[in-house]
C-alpha cells in the first residue's frame, strides 16, 4: 500500500509488522477507509500519521523491537508528532510502569499488570460502552490480557471495568488492553484515525461492518506469502 499525503500531512497508518496481530489491524484500517501499511524496518516509518502496535507477546515485540533496531527510530518518529495506539501487548511495551518488570517505551504515564486475568485459558469476551468513542456497545475480546492499574493527571480514562481500566489516552498516545481488530466493530480504528488528524477519517464510522467475518484478515497472509514475507 503507497504512502498518501494530503495537503502535505502525513496520512498513512502503519502497523508494526514484527510479531502478532499485524493482518487483523490492516483489513480493519482498510475498512475504515485509511490508506495503511506493514512497519518493519527504519525506513518505513517516513510519512506515517500513526502507527498500531498490535497484540502478541511483549517480551518478544520488546526484542525484536532492538534486534530490528527500530526502537529510537520509533521514538523519534513519537517526537516529530506521530500518534501511536498499543492493543494489549502493545499497551505493555507503551506503559511507563509494568509491574515487576523494566518498561519499554514509557510513551504514556500508566501502570499496567502483564497477564492479570490469569493463563490464555481465562481469556474472555464481553461489551461495553465507551461514550468517546461510539453511541453503541464496542465488543472486547480479551486475550491473555494485560491490565492498567493507575493512570496519571495527564492520561484520560476511556473506560474503566471494576478494578482495571481497560482504555486510556494521552495527547498522543491511545491504549486499549482488548483486541478491536478481532471483532466486526470499526469504531477504535476510526477514533485512532481521527486522533491522528486524518482528513478521510472526521465523522464516526460504522460501529460494525456486516460484511466483516473471523477470517476476513487471511487476505493479507496471503499477500504477505506472496510477497515473500
Amino acid at each position: 500500500m503507497s504512502l498518501r499525503l494530503v495537503n502535505d500531512q502525513p496520512s498513512v497508518i502503519g502497523v508494526l509488522d514484527l510479531q502478532g496481530g499485524v493482518h487483523e489491524h490492516l483489513e480493519h484500517l482498510e475498512r475504515v477507509g485509511v490508506a495503511c501499511k506493514r512497519v518493519k524496518q527504519a525506513e518505513d516509518f517516513e510519512g506515517l500519521a500513526g502507527l498500531i502496535i498490535p497484540g502478541g507477546e511483549s517480551s518478544c515485540l520488546s526484542r525484536l523491537l532492538t534486534i530490528f533496531g527500530i526502537k529510537d527510530v520509533l521514538l523519534a518518529a513519537h517526537c516529530r508528532g506521530m500518534k501511536i495506539w498499543g492493543t494489549c501487548a502493545g499497551a505493555i511495551l507503551l506503559a511507563q510502569n509494568v509491574v515487576g518488570e523494566d518498561a519499554c517505551l514509557k510513551l504514556i504515564d500508566i501502570t499496567v499488570e502483564r497477564n492479570s486475568f490469569g493463563s490464555q485459558l481465562d481469556s474472555f469476551a464481553g461489551e461495553a460502552l465507551i461514550p468517546d468513542v461510539s453511541a453503541d456497545p464496542v465488543p472486547l475480546t480479551f486475550i491473555r490480557a494485560p491490565k492498567i492499574l493507575a493512570v496519571q493527571s495527564d492520561v484520560r480514562v476511556l473506560l474503566r471495568m471494576d478494578d482495571y481500566i481497560a482504555a486510556a489516552e494521552n495527547d498522543s498516545v491511545l491504549v486499549t488492553v482488548f483486541h478491536p481488530e478481532l471483532t466486526g466493530c470499526l469504531s477504535l480504528h476510526q477514533y485512532f484515525a481521527v486522533k491522528c488528524g486524518l482528513k478521510n477519517a472526521t465523522g464516526r464510522a460504522r460501529h460494525a461492518d456486516p460484511d466483516w467475518d473471523i477470517s476476513s484478515w487471511t487476505k493479507y497472509a496471503a499477500l504477505a506469502c506472496r510477497a515473500g514475507d
